[in-house]
């Protein structure tokens, strides 16, 4: 008696209108956390993006899963705003000005709050997310430095936490002002990351690894 061999399944790839409902769904959220905080409810996520309830809890089972996604979203598109930086030649220290610039308008100051929930912060995704940013950054850094024109005494701790509370508008104000303002700051605190240093700073500098231990 013969058995029939089984046919191998090809793996069913997402519809393309699936990917885009996926993809509008992160893109709302990033919007609503960074206007409303991380508990805005997922109902308001789903009007903005133009899809029904449903299609959020088919994309996403849970607040962490979307929580999480966005925050990948956002660091990947800083890591991208990060290799973009670094295939530039010429002037290294104004590479690491584009990306700060970069980096701020992709709001990574709204992740601060949803990586204090309660959602799994060990996540591979993360994890790998996190990993990659900071080398980038680093080789950012160490070309600025390599050529005088980055200060010695700095770390990516300083870089990224500098970009998150310079690009997160004041308490009680509109997040409309802080827009107006946040490039206009964030120039002066590239001034003061330049090299030769104007001054000595107190402390020391801000690896990764502290922050995320803080």
């Amino acid at each position: 008696m013969q058995t029939a061999t089984p046919v191998a399944r090809k793996a069913t790839r997402p519809r393309a209108d699936a990917l885009r409902n996926r993809e509008r769904i992160v893109t709302a959220a990033r919007e609503m956390f960074v206007e409303f905080g991380p508990d805005v409810p997922l109902d308001e996520i789903a009007r903005r993006a133009g899809v029904g309830n449903a299609t959020v809890y088919r994309n996403f089972p849970d607040r962490d899963a979307l929580v999480r996604e966005v925050v990948c979203s956002v660091m990947e598109r800083t890591a991208a705003a990060a290799e973009h930086a670094l295939a530039e030649t010429g002037d290294a220290f104004g590479a690491l000005e584009r990306f700060v610039h970069t980096a701020a308008d992709e709001r990574i100051s709204a992740l601060c709050p949803m990586v204090q929930s309660t959602f799994d912060k060990n996540h591979p995704d993360l994890e790998a997310a996190r990993e990659r940013v900071e080398q980038l950054v680093g080789e950012i850094m160490g070309r600025a430095k390599a050529a005088g024109q980055l200060r010695s005494d700095v770390d990516v701790g300083d870089v990224m936490l500098g970009v998150a509370q310079l690009s997160r508008p004041p308490a009680g104000t509109g997040c409309d002002l802080a827009d107006r303002f946040v490039h206009r700051y964030l120039q002066l605190f590239l001034d003061g990351l330049r090299a030769p240093a104007r001054s000595v700073l107190p402390g020391t500098a801000m690896t990764m690894e502290d922050l995320r231990q803080a």
